[in-house]
């Protein structure tokens, strides 16, 4: 009775473990982004880094030290010191790193999103795939049932001794390699698959989604690259530098005030003692020198080289954006060319009429075929193109 209830509940676990699997793009990269290893590896090595740089802020650790001196030649009691101290930077120091610790996690956290960003378009870009391969599996299939019928049809006119050997089997043939072709994208896709299970971690994936659902229209140039400067976090980390840099100038030039130290001293000699205050102060005169010109000089170089990236960056998205656009374009013109064409059927029809040959129905055929798979992979590519231009959206 027990195993019985175990196995049904085993069986329920399981089935519910099949229905929580995403089955389009949207669920498929939920998934990649809590499974990934690589941002597991990334989020832990951040934590640790976000520690170690809170503790680049703290007090210097105090100083403890004593003295006993009983050896040597004295009338007196033997001498005896003791003293604890504490150093302190000038207080503008630690704000001043206090701010450059922040920049700096701001830059941790852009790293983490950048790499986030790679892996969810690398992710987004597999699925568009499969999309593509799922609407060409169905057409290829439609097409070994196309082959099929026209196999069985010169079959049964070569029984009738109506046509030749020849051409029989070149029926034939056309409809293996259109089997031959479902076998090829259905390996395609296992190996997507296998792509995308590698990016969850190794958990599966089932992904069942079989069109884009996305429309091909894009906003205009200069919204997208607004938002992309907004949300980017490759941009926004070029554009983070010169911030690193000039909290680091401030804290080199704060770093240039004295610092101080404060403690307690304790000294006892021949049954007499004296205590009091101990206070010094330190003088950075050779430490820090050089050190703001090198400074200045970074704030400068980071300025600049980022106004350089951010103008090639923005080079590379127009190329983008103009390639996007012409090839929108191109796939605008196919799709009302052949949309409505019906080309399949009307070269059949004339094949059964005997208005054509098998050799002209198979090469009109083929060339229609050509085209409309032509058109299919415009469609990939342009939805390919369209997640690179808006990966600052993942």
């Amino acid at each position: 009775m027990y195993k019985k209830i175990a196995f049904a509940l085993c069986g329920c676990l399981w089935s519910a473990g099949l229905m929580a699997q995403p089955d389009d793009i949207a669920g498929v990269l939920r998934e990649v982004e809590q499974n990934n290893p690589e941002l597991k590896a990334l989020s832990a090595q951040m934590e640790s880094r976000q520690l170690e740089l809170k503790s680049g802020n703290n007090l210097q650790d105090p100083q403890l030290g004593a003295y006993y001196l009983p050896f040597g030649e004295h009338v007196t009691g033997d001498y005896s010191e003791f003293q604890i101290s504490q150093s302190f930077e000038f207080p503008t120091v630690y704000s001043a790193r206090n701010r450059l610790t922040d920049a700096r996690r701001v830059q941790l956290n852009l790293d983490y999103a950048a790499k986030r960003q790679e892996v969810l378009l690398a992710a987004q870009k597999i699925c568009q795939e499969l999309v593509y391969l799922h609407k060409r599996i169905a057409l290829e299939q439609n097409r070994v049932e196309q082959a099929e019928t026209v196999y069985e049809q010169v079959r049964e006119l070569y029984d009738k001794e109506q046509v030749g050997a020849p051409e029989m089997n070149k029926a034939k043939v056309s409809w293996m390699q259109e089997q031959f072709k479902v076998r090829v994208l259905e390996g395609e896709k296992q190996n997507l698959l296998l792509l995308l299970r590698n990016l969850n971690g190794d958990n599966p994936l089932s992904f069942d989604q079989t069109d884009y659902f996305a429309g091909l229209e894009i906003e205009d140039k200069d919204s997208i690259w607004q938002g992309r400067l907004i949300s980017d976090p490759v941009l926004r980390e070029v554009v983070h530098r010169p911030v690193i840099a000039e909290r680091q100038l401030r804290l080199i030039r704060n770093k240039s005030l004295p610092g101080f130290t404060a403690g307690y001293n304790y000294q006892g000699v021949a049954g007499a003692n004296y205590s009091g205050i101990y206070a010094g102060l330190n003088i950075p005169l050779w430490s820090n020198r050089h050190r703001v010109k090198a400074s200045r000089s970074n704030l400068r170089f980071q300025e600049s080289y980022s106004d350089v990236q951010i103008g090639t960056a923005y080079v590379a998205f127009e190329t983008q954006y103009n390639e996007y656009r012409v090839l929108l374009e191109k796939f605008r013109e196919y799709e009302s060319t052949l949309n409505g064409l019906n080309s399949d059927r009307l070269l059949l029809e004339a094949y059964r009429l005997g208005e054509i040959s098998f050799i002209e129905y198979y090469m009109e055929l083929r060339f229609y075929r050509q085209a409309y798979d032509a058109m299919l992979e415009m469609e990939q590519q342009l939805h390919q193109l369209r997640a690179e231009i808006h990966k600052h959206q993942l």
